[in-house]
């Protein structure tokens, strides 16, 4: 048995909504970034003709001065890349007092100017991925042999890749629209967002075109398993991370949507039988997160041998030393290498003191943050260098 809930809406959304009443709107996307930039590359905020604002491009440093450009391109229809970095005159006016700096391109856009947006909004639902490639920079190209370019006409195009690899749009050359078509893909794949840069025609060496690639990856799972309060709470602390989180136990009177309400899924099936059909369907990957909360030798060891033997991005599980160090010994038996037992985070979290199930979860998400980032878990007060690391 499964059951699921509905995510809140996001910028995306927001648009999507706002493209189908046929409201115009001017739209900020961060497109590139140095140092120690507070949003990462695909950031978005979405300033409505009514004012309203939804979404954040950096920790709140710029976003004044970003409101007025952006009501400016409302406005005028002309779009603008702005460059964000620690101001000459005063850090705190406008600019990264983190020592960032942000590429940010804005752009009006009017009812039915997103090519392909239903396409993006159908794949997100049915949780499949999709690239939107946008042209933010042009220059213009009059060298001998070639003909005239106009840098406008290419200025805020787009190409999306919804459904595999159907194409809709076009960014206004068939070889430009092959090229960014194929390294889209690659960068959708990872589930990155980023920039870049072609030819007018699409040479890889060449340079004209700057473009975007907004990538909807699919997002990371989470799986929960051990209908428990400390999994409630971790539950509620991966969807804030956003992740796709999925709570699994074989006991119906504990495993209800009533319990765990911020888990997109609950699931009524024993732990490594759920885990055997997702990896076999392919729905886990290498930003699978797995926290076993289980305490039970039953359910923990056969589905902790399987979840080890995969590439997963976390496997983490809760007990006591001694529970860890009865499990290691099973789990060995079954025959698990080092490598493979070294993978496993347990007892689970990071050592912060915490008692509540709540404080539980925040050192549960600190270890796998860490984990996924290369960090240290020690205070930053303590270490040197540069805050926000490079994705």
């Amino acid at each position: 048995m499964t059951e699921r809930r509905q995510r809140v809406p996001d910028v995306f959304d927001e648009a999507h909504r706002r493209c189908h009443a046929g409201e115009p709107f001017a739209l900020a996307t961060v497109v590139a970034t140095w140092h120690s930039a507070p949003q990462p590359p695909g950031a978005t905020m979405l300033v409505a003709a009514d004012g309203t604002v939804t979404g954040s491009v950096s920790g709140g440093c710029v976003e004044a001065d970003l409101y007025e450009r952006a009501r400016r391109v409302l406005a005028t229809g002309a779009p603008e890349l702005i460059r964000y970095g620690i101001s000459d005159d005063d850090a705190y006016s406008v600019g990264l007092t983190c020592g960032g700096v942000l590429d940010v391109f804005v752009e009006r856009v009017d009812p039915g100017a997103l090519p392909g947006l239903d396409a993006v909004a159908a794949a997100r639902r049915a949780a499949q991925p999709a690239a939107v490639v946008t042209c933010v920079a042009a220059d213009a190209c009059n060298s001998p042999g070639t003909p005239p370019t106009d840098p406008a006409r290419r200025l805020g195009r787009r190409l999306v890749l919804a459904g595999g690899q159907r194409r809709i749009g076009s960014l206004g050359d068939d070889r430009l629209d092959d090229a960014a078509s194929a390294d889209a893909l690659g960068l959708l794949a990872a589930g990155h967002s980023g920039m870049l840069r072609y030819g007018y025609s699409g040479q890889r060496r060449g340079s004209g075109v700057s473009l975007f690639v907004t990538a909807y990856a699919t997002p990371p799972r989470m799986i929960v398993f051990g209908a428990i309060d400390f999994a409630a709470a971790v539950a509620r602390i991966g969807a804030f991370l956003g992740y796709r989180v999925t709570v699994c136990d074989a006991r119906p009177v504990f495993t209800t949507v009533r319990r765990f309400p911020e888990a997109d899924e609950v699931v009524v099936q024993w732990p490594h039988r759920y885990l055997r059909t997702e990896v076999d369907a392919g729905r886990v990957d290498e930003r699978t997160v797995v926290c076993v909360l289980t305490h039970d030798p039953r359910f923990d060891v056969p589905l902790l041998e399987l979840a080890l033997r995969h590439p997963l991005a976390y496997v983490g599980a809760m007990g006591s030393r001694r529970t860890h160090d009865d499990r290691l010994k099973l789990l060995g038996e079954a025959g698990l290498t080092e490598a493979q037992l070294a993978r496993l985070a347990s007892p689970i979290g990071l050592d912060l003191g915490g008692r509540t199930p709540e404080e539980t979860a925040v050192s549960v998400a600190a270890q796998i943050v860490a984990a996924r980032w290369g960090g240290t878990g020690r205070p930053l007060a303590a270490l040197d260098g540069p805050i926000h690391r490079p994705g």
